[in-house]
């Protein structure tokens, strides 16, 4: 699942910046093509203004009659030439041919509209008898047979009318009308391209809201699978181990597989556990527990104010049954002794092994007005030993016993032993339990 997840996020990713490398080439186009708008609006400037300067320059020729005109004039032809760079210009932005024609129409009407203005300041000069002849294009200019049959006053005349008439005004009308179509086709064609870009970036802009809405939902799954399969599982499994549980089986297959290994360990050292504290706990050859584990049940007796009983067990005359028999044979009376003991007190009570043929039992929950019942229970005891079935050897029990009525105090051994002293003064084999009079 982590494979896919990462592989469908490197490809929205690559689709994004796809898609942003489009918007941006969508961009610049949009840039270039409003780049292009203005510097052809500034092209188209230049030409007008060109022009203008050529008009204004002639005009004041004739009227004014200054060379300097004439100077400025030829000037801005040959050596400003703001016309001819601004033509010059267009082809940096790769302007249509039929856009940039009506452009270059304007300057070939601007540029038949020169010989009009040459030829009036020729017949300016001519009137005057100014001498033009450092311009030589004013001085290859050859005067009609009629200009030159007029009167001075009548040559004026006619070049003013040639730069000022009606005539003239067409043509500057015709001039200016083509840079107005060159700006009509210019901007017909930016805001073509700029639509068409605009459409495009929408688009981009759709697929990429599409794109980074699937990036979002994915990593929100992401979050929760991770959720659910990692860190959900992994709180679960610290609880657990706090609690020293086994682990759930949940989470992820990797998670699932660690709890199954987790729990088959757990198992296998709780049980391991539970073997070592048996065996720490109980005697090896009878079952019951021994004198360490026996100890523990008194300090925790101590904390209760739980009545009970002691009861100190010796079989009698042990060591003439082992020293005649063997101690194979003691070993097989010991197990008997103590199985008779395990059987005939209840489970709440706690038998014990605390020394070679010495055990002991604590009865929990028992009263002093129960000294009847409890000494019935050995009697019972001493009958199964003193009349085996087994073919084990005949033996008997000297037991003594005190009473507590809030739980198990350090005194209470001391009486307990001397009820079993008491026992064994009388012949062995029986029960009885402390009581005043045999302190004293």
């Amino acid at each position: 699942m982590n494979v896919g997840m990462i592989f469908v996020a490197c490809v929205l990713y690559f689709m994004l910046m796809y898609t942003t490398i489009r918007a941006s080439l969508r961009y610049d186009a949009m840039v270039q093509a409003t780049d292009a708008y203005i510097a052809c609006g500034e092209d188209a400037a230049l030409i007008r203004e060109g022009s203008d300067f050529l008009t204004d320059q002639v005009r004041l020729y004739v009227v004014t009659l200054d060379p300097g005109c004439v100077e400025e004039y030829f000037s801005e032809v040959y050596t400003a030439r703001r016309r001819e760079k601004a033509l010059d210009r267009l082809q940096e932005y790769q302007v249509s041919e039929g856009v940039s024609s009506h452009l270059q129409v304007a300057l070939e009407n601007s540029n038949r509209l020169m010989e009009r203005e040459i030829y009036a300041m020729a017949l300016t000069a001519k009137a005057q008898g100014q001498d033009l002849s450092k311009f030589p294009d004013v001085g290859a200019v050859e005067l009609a047979a009629s200009d030159l049959a007029l009167a001075p006053e009548e040559m004026m005349e006619r070049a003013r009318e040639l730069v000022f008439g009606k005539e003239y005004q067409a043509a500057k009308g015709e001039i200016t009308e083509g840079i107005t179509e060159f700006l009509e086709a210019i901007l017909s064609d930016t805001r073509r391209l700029q639509e068409g870009s605009t459409w495009e970036l929408r688009k981009i802009m759709k697929e990429q809201n599409v794109l980074l809405s699937i990036l979002f939902v994915e990593t929100i799954l992401t979050f929760i699978l991770i959720t659910r399969l990692i860190i959900k599982p992994l709180h679960i499994y610290i609880n657990n181990i706090k609690q020293e549980k086994m682990l759930e089986i949940t989470g992820s297959y990797e998670f699932r597989y660690l709890a199954l290994t987790y729990n088959d360990i757990y198992e296998v050292n709780a049980a391991n556990e539970d073997m070592l504290r048996y065996k720490a706990e109980h005697d090896p050859l009878t079952g019951l527990i021994n004198r360490g584990a026996f100890e523990q049940v008194q300090q925790a007796l101590k904390k209760k104010s739980t009545p009970i009983a002691l009861l100190i067990v010796d079989v009698d005359k042990f060591k003439q049954v082992n020293d005649g028999y063997g101690h194979e044979m003691g070993d097989l009376i010991l197990k008997k002794v103590a199985k008779l003991l395990a059987e005939t007190f209840r489970t709440s009570d706690y038998p014990a092994r605390i020394g070679g043929d010495e055990f002991a039992v604590i009865a929990t929950e028992v009263t002093a007005d129960m000294e009847d019942i409890i000494t019935r229970k050995i009697i019972a005891i001493n009958y199964a030993l003193k009349n085996p079935v087994d073919g084990l050897p005949k033996v008997s029990l000297s037991v003594g016993g005190a009473f507590s009525e809030k739980g198990y105090c350090d005194d209470l051994y001391k009486k307990a032993d001397l009820a079993l002293y008491e026992v064994k003064e009388h012949g062995r084999c029986g029960c009885r339990f402390y009581h005043e009079e045999l302190s004293q």
